[in-house]
């Protein structure tokens, strides 16, 4: 029995997110999924190291999945990349060792949101950005930046219902560079909530446009109330770019 890794990029605009849902055909896991089940000739099932929401992009999205079938590594990833919709693309395959587990032998991830700020849209970036057109403060956002990085608990920037499980994250980097119009916000930390990248973008938005005060994230840190955090903004401005082990 081989354990299968696979590094996949894929543009999420057409779908229902990650995970594969009743209709298998509309989900990344689903599609991925069908096809390796006609590969390997018996139903075959892959673990992804987290779920992305409908909508989100990813350039290195991790999974792995076990097989007997006797087939290379590479013609499977000539089969996928041949039959998969030109918006998922595989790209690097490898065997690993059998106990490797895309989610649970996840150390960190890396996120990045872009914000296309301008009075004027973007005909190109609109599929991959958040226009945002307010005028911001960059200074006010770097400091939300450094009050948001270190170790918290982010339930309040979460719509993660309650949960027994730890809500507390570590984030390492929470950095912004500017390209003419176009943001780039990149998160990185041992893990994510659900929607947590979305809110704290939204809430540094705000922040940045004078409609929410800096002191409001220890503020939602002590609350753990997410309605006193900013919005949750699109999910096409956001990018899952790398899983670390």
């Amino acid at each position: 029995m081989k354990n299968i890794k696979l590094t996949i990029e894929y543009d999420g605009g057409r779908y229902q997110g990650w995970q594969r849902l009743g209709d298998s055909d509309k989900t990344i896991q689903g599609k991925i999924e069908n096809i390796l089940t006609q590969i390997t000739g018996t139903k075959t099932e892959i673990i992804g190291s987290g779920r992305t929401d409908a909508g989100t992009h990813a350039k290195g999205q991790i999974a792995n999945f076990k097989t007997d079938a006797k087939i290379t590594i590479a013609e499977i990833m000539d089969t996928l990349n041949h039959q998969l919709p030109r918006d998922i693309v595989i790209k690097k395959i490898e065997e690993v060792p059998e106990r490797f587990h895309a989610r649970y032998n996840a150390k960190g991830k890396k996120y990045s949101y872009h914000v296309w700020n301008d009075v004027v849209p973007s005909a190109f970036e609109r599929n991959y950005s958040y226009h945002y057109p307010q005028e911001l403060d960059f200074a006010a956002m770097n400091q939300a930046c450094l009050k948001l990085m270190g170790k918290h608990d982010f339930i309040g920037f979460s719509s993660l219902k309650k949960t027994k499980k730890s809500t507390v994250r570590t984030i390492d980097e929470l950095s912004i560079q500017k390209d003419g119009s176009l943001l780039h916000f990149t998160f990185v930390g041992d893990g994510f909530l659900y929607k947590m990248v979305r809110i704290i973008m939204g809430t540094i938005l705000e922040i940045g446009a004078g409609e929410m005060s800096l002191e409001m994230i220890d503020e939602i840190f002590e609350s753990k109330i997410r309605s006193e955090a900013g919005m949750t903004v699109p999910s096409q401005g956001l990018f899952l770019d790398e899983v670390y082990y």
